[in-house]
């Protein structure tokens, strides 16, 4: 099978998307699936790392939307190379784009591609809804009745990386009437085995944390519910002082990041330790007691699954749209609603929780990572599904 995932960009530093599909493709091309990747990064972009698979970078495209002549001509010439397209996101051009495409080259080819929109999380009613997105909540109604409705009711089928993401994508918008809607998941790799060296790394970037800690570690963003979390973790604090130290691990290179220091900046036992990557992140992982992530919105949560497979329980949210796969497999706690006191008081019941207890639930979590989240049984469904998509 040949696939060609279609995507914005493939930096590292655009998100978790990209990094879903490094992820996947080695896993791919284990199951006798070649992949290529076309995106509308600049074409002498340095990714800083590098990739075993062919990425065609077609340039950027114009304005915020990324339109894109040059890539709407790179389809019309590389599509019938094709079994399977998989756009990977929506609300730029590269969706409409192959939407047009296709529509196209249908009067001059026999062979088509199979297309595949993979939203990942981007039908999310809260982005339609979050009080600090209003005009990008009317940008994007615009924009889905001129293009993105007809590219994903065109599309063969469009796939879903949890049961959550496709209940909720639903609810969003009017006229949304896919073909054919499928949750295939999605996964990880299996995390680097634990050594002292990532024990060391994390250590040498935070001197002064002590060896029971709970992690946040994540962007350092008003999304990510962690001025609620300060909050609540200074209000516990100041009934008792024996609970394990916070540590916010995030770029803190923003005036929002700075604010969250000034929040926390009277409370010893929280430490910033800024972005943390390689040993020093696995370290971070490994050392810590619990993950904690408060969100107001996620999809997936790499870092919340990462933490999984690394045997920690984790503290979400129902905005995660992984919580019903965490709370049906007791791997950690799921906050109903999200505000300073429901947090304050889940803090309260980790914090007088036996280490035994603890040691369990993380032995569960790592459990639901191998059975739910992990990117190689997760591959086999993707490919089964796609097979099943190319045979209609």
């Amino acid at each position: 099978m040949q696939l060609l995932h279609v995507i914005s960009s493939m930096s590292p530093l655009s998100g978790g998307t990209s990094q879903a599909i490094r992820n996947i493709i080695p896993n791919l091309e284990s199951l006798n699936v070649k992949n290529d990747v076309v995106c509308l990064d600049a074409i002498d972009q340095d990714y800083g790392l590098k990739d075993n698979f062919n990425v065609y970078k077609i340039g950027k495209g114009k304005t915020s939307y990324q339109y894109s002549p040059s890539l709407a001509d790179w389809f019309l010439k590389k599509l019938q190379y094709y079994d399977v397209v998989v756009v990977h996101g929506i609300w730029q051009y590269a969706n409409y784009g192959i939407y047009k495409a296709i529509k196209k080259v249908k009067k001059s080819q026999s062979k088509l591609p199979k297309v595949i929109i993979m939203p990942h999380g981007m039908l999310d009613p809260y982005f339609q809804k979050a009080a600090d997105r209003k005009w990008k909540a009317l940008r994007n109604e615009i924009v889905w009745r001129l293009t993105e409705k007809k590219a994903i009711n065109a599309a063969d089928a469009v796939f879903f990386t949890c049961e959550e993401e496709l209940n909720l994508a639903r609810t969003t918008f009017r006229g949304y009437n896919p073909k054919m809607a499928i949750n295939v998941g999605i996964g990880i790799p299996n995390p680097p085995a634990e050594t002292a060296e990532m024990r060391s790394a994390f250590k040498l970037l935070s001197p002064s944390v002590q060896n029971n800690y709970w992690l946040f570690l994540s962007r350092i963003h008003p999304k990510k519910g962690i001025d609620l979390l300060i909050a609540a973790y200074n209000n516990f604090c100041l009934k008792t002082r024996n609970i394990p130290d916070l540590v916010i691990a995030g770029p803190t290179n923003s005036l929002y990041a700075e604010e969250m220091i000034a929040l926390a900046k009277d409370n010893s036992k929280i430490h910033f330790v800024g972005m943390l990557s390689g040993k020093a992140k696995w370290g971070a992982f490994y050392g810590c007691q619990a993950y904690l992530l408060p969100s107001h919105q996620e999809n997936f949560g790499i870092a919340i699954v990462e933490a999984m497979a690394c045997e920690k329980p984790v503290l979400i949210t129902k905005n995660i749209n992984i919580w019903r796969e965490i709370k049906a497999d007791n791997c950690g706690w799921v906050l109903e609603e999200l505000s300073v006191a429901s947090i304050e008081q889940q803090l309260q019941e980790i914090a007088t929780l036996p280490v035994a207890k603890l040691k369990q639930t993380g032995r569960q979590a790592k459990q639901t990572f191998e059975d739910k989240f992990n990117v190689r049984n997760q591959s086999k469904i993707f490919v089964s599904t796609l097979n099943n998509v190319i045979k209609l």
